[in-house]
């Protein structure tokens, strides 16, 4: 991880986090005239929330566009890491701290004073350019869980341990970007542990 206080990863952070930070559930709605999403439900930006104006075609196009936001910072920074002469390792390395700092412009958007979304679609997409077996070991728990229990947050937390748990067990490469990633997921998830615990959560399908 040494290698994001380099200039080339300090770089590919901030192509990253500028790709995150994209709001694409605000802007969406915005134009389909749905609204402030801020003002909505929750106030998230994320798919979610959006389904909560009605629209489900908004939600899954926001839920698309925020995942290959995060696919397509991976694979950019990759690819340009190759083209200017890296190796296969730090080009992989860049493209994981790519990776990191889309879900951080996701999850903290300067254009919206830092209040962003909970990064999981933009994790999965993240994901999806790093390496597809671990999102679609995402895509499998967190199915079950949805399945099992009818709750989105819980179902998203436990994909999102589960992966990191798919990284442990496997040692693929990008690990220490994984758990970064995690916590970033778990602290933008704090208010739905609260209600999880005080068995307050909405389940999926409920009014909120």
């Amino acid at each position: 991880m040494g290698q994001l206080f380099t200039l080339h990863g300090l770089l590919a952070l901030v192509v990253g986090y500028l790709l995150g930070s994209v709001p694409f559930g605000l802007l969406l709605t915005r134009a389909a005239g749905a609204g402030d999403l801020r003002e909505i439900g929750s106030g998230n930006i994320g798919a979610t929330n959006v389904l909560r104006t009605g629209r489900k075609d908004l939600a899954a196009a926001t839920l698309l566009l925020d995942a290959l936001k995060g696919t397509l910072a991976v694979m950019m920074v990759y690819d340009a890491s190759l083209r200017l002469g890296g190796d296969v390792p730090n080009a992989l390395n860049y493209s994981h701290i790519a990776g990191f700092g889309a879900l951080l412009g996701h999850a903290f958007p300067v254009w919206l004073r830092f209040q962003g979304g909970k990064g999981v679609s933009t994790f999965m997409g993240v994901l999806i350019g790093m390496y597809w077996v671990a999102a679609a070991w995402f895509g499998v728990v967190w199915l079950g869980v949805a399945a099992a229990t009818r709750y989105s947050s819980l179902a998203a937390l436990s994909a999102t341990a589960g992966v990191v748990l798919f990284y442990l067990i496997t040692g693929w490469t990008g690990l220490p970007y994984i758990l970064a990633m995690a916590v970033v997921i778990f602290l933008k998830h704090h208010e739905n542990i609260r209600r999880l615990r005080a068995g307050r959560e909405s389940k999926i399908g409920a009014q909120s």
